[in-house]
């Protein structure tokens, strides 16, 4: 009964387990409201509102692949007796996650507390993409997920069907985001933070403190970053004098991209990446040395290595910062030893000649 399927069954919301227990361990109704000390009526209501729910794509998917698992567990000592005391295990114990969901959860959930983000899949699609649409009528990737872990995310209740179809969408739920300041929480504590963060402080920010690396003769820095959205995206709004967006879309888009290449060249097997380099104007944005895969996707970290050099020293910490750190713009300016309300100048050359080095052009409007 230690099997991953069993890990995970006991994470679930309360539902599901008792979905899973009498439609795959064969565990009636009546004894299941006996253990939880409930009518039988009311565990019929969460079975049928279960049953309900497989409409849902990932939901259905994930929950087919769960029973299987269990099918495939159980022995031929297992009795249903075992399913009641898996029912009796807590189920918001954040020790029975599985550490490589907590990781992607972080990475993940967190996109999708972004404005006008949402996750994709379609029965072709090997693997989900989150996608965000900062420019009306034209979505971009910022993430992808495994297909196994967004039936994870789904069977927790973190992510939610919002529109099915050839291509279903999927939008965070309110469990979800309660799950990413757990996990964000547990983080700082670990870090030695005397005050964890108020969960519902503060109702559309998600704030962490990230940590810029020492580079050159600047100590490490640590700097807050609102992970619901970022610096850019809300500099974005801003309009200039003419009422036109203070930045063009290309430059939003570009970015994204950015910050999308450096994600992806954080998932590694070492969790803590030397970018260094990349924070030393004089560097240029140049890999270290005896970079290889251990250090995270190579193509990524070339991409951000090439990007970051297309700026040149300066332009390229600036857009750094803000684009990947998501530092604030008079977070960096103060930090840099900018004049006031100079970074966002800075910052609009940087993106400029990034989105000429990706090749980008502005859209015409329509």
């Amino acid at each position: 009964m230690g099997s991953p399927a069993h890990s995970l069954m006991r994470c679930l919301p309360e539902e599901v387990r008792h979905y899973l227990a009498h439609t795959a361990g064969g565990v009636p109704l009546r004894a299941l409201a006996r253990l939880n000390r409930t009518h039988a009526s009311t565990v019929l209501r969460q079975v049928r509102r279960i049953e309900s729910k497989r409409d849902d794509p990932l939901f259905d998917e994930g929950l087919d692949q769960l029973t299987a698992d269990l099918s495939q567990s159980m022995c031929p000592r297992t009795t249903k007796q075992d399913f009641c005391e898996m029912m009796s295990q807590p189920a918001e114990a954040t020790a029975d996650y599985d550490a490589d969901v907590i990781k992607e959860a972080k990475r993940i959930l967190r996109r999708l507390c972004e404005s006008a983000a949402f996750l994709a899949v379609a029965p072709e699609m090997e693997k989900a993409v989150v996608m965000r649409e900062t420019v009306p009528g034209a979505p971009h990737r910022i993430a992808v997920v495994e297909r196994d872990m967004a039936h994870r995310f789904a069977l927790l209740d973190w992510i939610a069907c919002q529109q099915a179809g050839r291509i279903s969408k999927y939008h965070i739920t309110t469990v979800g985001r309660a799950a990413l300041k757990r996990f964000l929480a547990q983080d700082q504590q670990a870090r030695g933070f005397a005050e964890a963060p108020r969960p519902f402080q503060h109702q559309h920010q998600d704030m962490v403190d990230r940590t810029l690396p020492e580079a050159g003769d600047r100590r490490a820095e640590t700097v807050r970053a609102n992970l619901a959205e970022s610096p850019l995206t809300m500099l974005g709004r801003k309009r200039d004098r003419k009422g036109q967006p203070y930045l063009e879309a290309r430059l939003i888009e570009a970015g994204e991209r950015l910050r999308e290449d450096f994600e992806i060249a954080q998932i590694g097997p070492r969790t803590t990446q030397n970018w260094e380099s990349f924070l030393t104007p004089s560097d240029k944005g140049q890999v270290p040395a005896g970079a290889g895969p251990a250090l995270g996707p190579t193509a990524a970290r070339n991409r951000v290595s090439d990007a970051l050099a297309a700026m040149g020293p300066g332009l390229s910490d600036i857009a750094f910062r803000v684009c990947c750190f998501l530092e604030g713009i008079e977070s960096a300016e103060r930090r840099m030893g900018w004049s006031a309300r100079s970074g966002k100048v800075v910052l609009r050359i940087a993106l400029q000649r990034l989105a000429d080095h990706y090749g980008l052009r502005e859209r015409p409007t329509l």
